[in-house]
């Protein structure tokens, strides 16, 4: 018998509360993953009829991936750095694209032990945001070992995406 993650239980209440919200107005959620591996696209999947409102993820785990799978642009990645709010705003509206997705997020970071800088430490996480055109796009550091900030990156993807969500309804 394969034993749950208890980490996941809460995780994915909360994919569940953004697929009623995305169920209420009828679109699809798109993710695009890095250090995340699509544990994002893993919690969205274990919730019963989530096909009725996720399109798709991508794991684009490479620089390659981001380029072949987002048609981010080389020089994006160059300039700006795998980890960066430009390549996170690039990868969530490339994942709109190459969808049928209304809404998506995105997740690009430095989970460790190793590949931190003095610039980009080990925890430094960037998110994207697509919802309604609006696209946004945020820096966070978490601390912690590999997996625990893999944690909070997931925690914080969903809930940005949530809080988007619950905003927009709120003002319809």
């Amino acid at each position: 018998m394969i034993m749950k993650n208890t980490v996941d239980r809460p995780l994915e209440a909360l994919a569940a509360k953004i697929g009623d919200a995305l169920l209420s107005r009828c679109e699809f959620l798109v993710t695009a993953e890095s250090c995340t591996g699509g544990w994002v696209s893993m919690l969205v999947t274990s919730i019963a009829g989530s096909s009725a409102w996720f399109d798709r993820g991508f794991v684009t785990y490479s620089n390659e991936a981001k380029q072949e799978m987002l048609a981010i642009n080389r020089q994006v990645i160059e300039i700006h750095g795998a980890v960066s709010e430009e390549t996170a705003r690039h990868m969530v509206q490339g994942a709109v694209r190459n969808s049928h997705a209304q809404a998506g997020l995105s997740v690009t970071g430095i989970a460790g032990p190793s590949g931190g800088s003095v610039e980009k430490p080990v925890g430094t996480v960037c998110f994207g945001w697509l919802f309604d055109t609006q696209c946004q796009t945020e820096t966070c550091y978490f601390s912690g070992d590999r997996e625990e900030i893999r944690e909070q990156s997931v925690c914080h993807v969903l809930g940005g995406m949530l809080a988007r969500l619950e905003r927009e309804s709120d003002r319809g």
